[in-house]
């Protein structure tokens, strides 16, 4: 059985101001490792956010020139930790970006890195409006990777709307879900507790949720509230909507315990359509 570990989930209101946000996410970084944290996580965007596609897509680099997965291989390296980082933009090929997560491993080598698959594309009541996919490329592959306390599945932000994906992850073999977010204010205060509980209850699954917070400069607001859940839907740890981070213990047996009650992984059944 995996032994117990400390997990932490940093929160901070990045702006378009890429060595700002890196000076601050490194130093809540180093305080959560001084807490104790064995896994840290960042949310979406953590690095940079930029206030408009057109800027986006000015200025993200590619994966081998990007500043901030280079700071943070050599910190998870130097801290001896695993660090989540929420998501980059990175450039590809097609000129668009991929919003992409990364699993760093406490010898600073990448475990695994995923892509957003699900973009943000909505119209909001009040005129608030996104269109994600005007800038990014979604991503197709769902991933799973190994730690050292068990698997952890990867998502991001808008992901979490979608129940099938966790479900995919969880029966892949995943004890840990993460959801690095850069939810709305609008959005985050109507659903982002319900929807982070739920795909922890619904999977058994233990939810590692990190997530930006406050108002930029141009106006656009982030709900914060970075949450920590367990497999039953408990929340261990809540951020307010401040810059900080959060920190809980994390006992793996507790998925196995939940799944055993609840064995709901196991129950699926065919469905036709309806006539």
């Amino acid at each position: 059985m995996a032994e117990t570990f400390k997990v932490a989930c940093i929160q901070n209101c990045a702006e378009n101001d890429l060595e700002r946000n890196l000076e601050e996410t490194t130093k809540l970084t180093r305080a959560a490792e001084n807490a104790g944290a064995q896994l840290i996580c960042l949310p979406e965007y953590f690095a940079f956010m930029a206030p408009s596609d057109q800027e986006l897509l000015r200025v993200a680099p590619t994966e081998d020139a990007h500043p901030a997965l280079s700071v943070f291989k050599d910190l998870a390296r130097e801290l001896h930790v695993w660090i989540l980082l929420g998501s980059l933009a990175i450039r590809v090929p097609s000129g668009r970006v991929n919003n992409r997560s990364y699993l760093i491993d406490s010898d600073g080598r990448v475990a695994a890195g995923y892509n957003k698959i699900h973009l943000f594309d909505v119209t909001l009541k009040g005129g608030e409006s996104y269109s994600e996919s005007s800038a990014v490329e979604p991503g197709s592959q769902a991933v799973v990777a190994q730690t050292p306390w068990g698997k952890l599945g990867m998502s991001i932000c808008y992901d979490v709307r979608f129940a099938y994906l966790y479900r995919l992850l969880a029966q892949s073999g995943a004890s840990f879900l993460t959801v690095p977010a850069a939810f709305t204010r609008t959005t985050g205060q109507a659903h982002w507790h319900v929807l982070v509980r739920a795909r922890a209850i619904e999977t058994g699954s233990f939810v590692f949720a990190p997530a930006q917070c406050g108002r930029r400069s141009w106006g656009r607001a982030t709900f914060g509230h970075s949450l920590i859940v367990d497999p039953w839907g408990t929340i261990l740890a809540e951020g307010a909507e401040s810059p900080g981070f959060i920190v809980a213990d994390i006992d793996p047996s507790r998925v196995e315990d939940a799944r055993q009650m609840i064995p709901a992984l196991n129950h699926d059944r065919p469905l036709r359509s309806p006539g």
